[in-house]
């Protein structure tokens, strides 16, 4: 993670990232957070890969318009900041495997797992609660309870269109 050595607080999930770059009744509080990542007030990594991911999620579930994704996701990528973690070891994707099965999540989930642990460190910052299950994992949800229920809200309300 560049020159840095400063232990890692926790590794932040694709969600985080989704919700800071649209337009939702939570952007605000995910925008504070990952500014204090980005800036380095929070020594968090952030997958280059959960980038792709909310493109994905931004475009296909939320049906934000691509160029308004793109333009954003690029804006923020293209900072020089230490937080951002460029490597898909394979060592860690047979441990997210391995991760995915044993605790029944989702491959990402166990990406994220494996990375925390091999960063030495159990937090993971996300709005996915069922990160929770596995075990030694401490799930952050660093949005207050009442923003994330009108986000959830909003999220049904856009994915029923």
């Amino acid at each position: 993670m560049g020159s840095s050595q400063a232990r890692i607080e926790g590794v932040v999930d694709v969600g985080i990232i989704v919700i800071s770059h649209c337009e939702n009744p939570a952007k605000e509080a995910a925008l504070d957070f990952l500014e204090a990542v980005l800036t380095g007030e929070r020594k968090c990594v952030i997958p280059v890969t959960a980038f792709i991911g909310a493109y994905h999620i931004l475009t296909r579930y939320l049906r934000v318009r691509r160029e308004e994704v793109a333009k954003e996701l690029i804006k923020t990528l293209s900072l020089e900041v230490e937080a951002f973690y460029p490597y898909v070891l394979r060592e860690l994707a047979i441990k997210a495997i391995a991760t995915a099965s044993n605790f029944n999540v989702e491959g990402w989930d166990g990406y994220l797992v494996s990375l925390a642990c091999a960063l030495g460190t159990s937090n993971i910052f996300s709005i996915d609660r069922r990160l929770s299950r596995v075990s030694g994992i401490n799930v952050i949800i660093p949005i207050p309870e009442d923003i994330l229920r009108k986000y959830h809200e909003w999220v049904a309300q856009r994915t029923r269109r």
